[in-house]
């Protein structure tokens, strides 16, 4: 069986467009995605694993998309309500449809909203906030003749510094931000944190042992002015393309990646 498994049907038709049905977390989670735009791999899964949330607590999924993130943490952590906030109206409508595929509608809610901007009847301070935000900066590749893949890859609604500001805004005082995003843009991600959180924990996702990080998961704490720690990270790889033990539990098992 592998990670992120197809059910064998016909594609259907959603606001969204033509869709699939896959199946995460060794078939706990049915995710209907597009056919043609961007298609979920494994960071979803492991920001989700990386949000430290609790029974109770309140999160912010900032750029939600399909809701994979989203669906893996209440598979883990049932008791906490969700946020979806995408900028994509078809994902948007897309992530509903998920949220009652799986029966989380009423503990993940989904909003389309027209930029990272907070708006008047938000919620006044997230417990956590978690993100995967587009990967590239604008301009730095070639963009995507598909406007979904287009908009999640490649920033629009705002560069890296506007993401990481809006995530700090919707955080209580003392909230938790659980971000994924490559390694090679740590240098930015640590720019735009600092003198605004603290206790800032990165944690390096190794293709394989001898081989360099490209992604990397980051946990930092509102207003903390705790030191910065680089943990040693996982490996995701072992022989061949098998994945590691440790990265199966995660990404089968839903077990939580701790960054303490």
């Amino acid at each position: 069986m592998t990670l992120i498994q197809s059910i064998p049907s016909d594609s259907t038709q959603s606001q969204a467009g033509e869709t699939t049905e896959n199946r995460l977390l060794d078939g706990r989670i049915c995710l209907r995605q597009p056919v043609a735009s961007y298609r979920v791999a494994i960071d979803p899964v492991f920001l989700a694993a990386a949000t430290p949330a609790q029974e109770k607590q309140s999160i912010l999924d900032l750029g939600c998309g399909a809701g994979a993130a989203a669906l893996c943490l209440l598979a883990r952590v049932p008791d906490c309500h969700v946020t979806g906030w995408e900028f994509q109206p078809e994902l948007a409508a897309l992530a509903r449809e998920n949220a009652a595929l799986n029966d989380t509608q009423d503990r993940f809610t989904i909003a389309w909203r027209n930029g990272l901007t907070r708006e008047a009847g938000d919620h006044d301070g997230f417990d956590l906030v978690m993100t995967n935000p587009p990967y590239l900066a604008n301009g730095q590749a070639t963009p995507s003749p598909d406007s979904g893949k287009r908009r999640a890859n490649q920033e629009s609604e705002g560069d890296l510094q506007d993401w990481i500001t809006a995530a700090l805004h919707c955080l209580r005082p003392g909230g938790y931000l659980s971000m994924i995003h490559r390694a090679d843009r740590l240098h930015e991600l640590l720019a735009a944190l600092q003198h605004r959180a603290g206790d800032i924990v990165v944690f390096p996702l190794w293709p394989r042992r001898d081989q360099a990080a490209r992604r990397v998961l980051l946990r930092a704490r509102k207003g903390s002015r705790a030191p910065t720690r680089l943990l040693p990270g996982l490996n995701l790889h072992g022989a061949g393309q098998h994945f590691t033990p440790e990265a199966e539990a995660i990404l089968r098992q839903a077990r939580p990646l701790s960054l303490d």
